[in-house]
């Protein structure tokens, strides 16, 4: 089975194709899952926003007012589980990006878009402690971000 996914792939073979493949049974489903993109380890290893702005090709993002924090509190009650959204109304949106400053390692999350799809995007995260919050948008080939402080009154990352 795995020859025949590699020929397929190297012939061309998309999403599309795969699924097919996978609906006749000619690939199983964990088999159709290996063109699963590659997630940007060393910016999710970084340990200072710094370096995973770098890990993210984004060195120095120019702030932006058309980014917006949606259902975001000033003030988590409980670090485990704080909601955070970020709406993007900058032109040809590609992806977002969550950092949290004093997390031990400040990316929490990236949202890849595709062409057309609502730039908004929410999700949960942990915070060990009151930090300041990044939301990163990658636009038209440039990088913008904006931030908030959230407090946290009690910790998710073992605090």
């Amino acid at each position: 089975m795995d020859a025949r996914r590699r020929d397929v792939l190297k012939a061309g073979g998309g999403g599309a194709l795969l699924a097919a493949l996978a609906a006749v049974g000619w690939l199983g489903p964990g088999e159709a899952l290996a063109q699963a993109p590659a997630w940007n380890k060393a910016a999710f290893d970084a340990k200072t926003v710094d370096e995973a702005l770098k890990a993210l090709g984004s060195a120095g993002p120019a702030p932006s007012k058309d980014i917006a924090f949606v259902s975001t509190p000033d003030i988590a009650e409980n670090g485990a589980v704080v909601p955070v959204g970020v709406a993007s109304s900058i032109p040809k949106t590609e992806s977002i990006a969550i950092l949290i400053e004093k997390n031990p390692s400040p990316l929490a999350a990236v949202f890849s878009l595709p062409a057309g799809t609502d730039p908004s995007i929410t999700t949960r995260v942990k915070m060990g402690q009151s930090s300041n919050v990044y939301a990163l948008v990658k636009a038209d080939g440039k990088v913008y971000v904006t931030q908030k402080e959230i407090k946290v009154t009690l910790g998710g990352c073992g605090g």
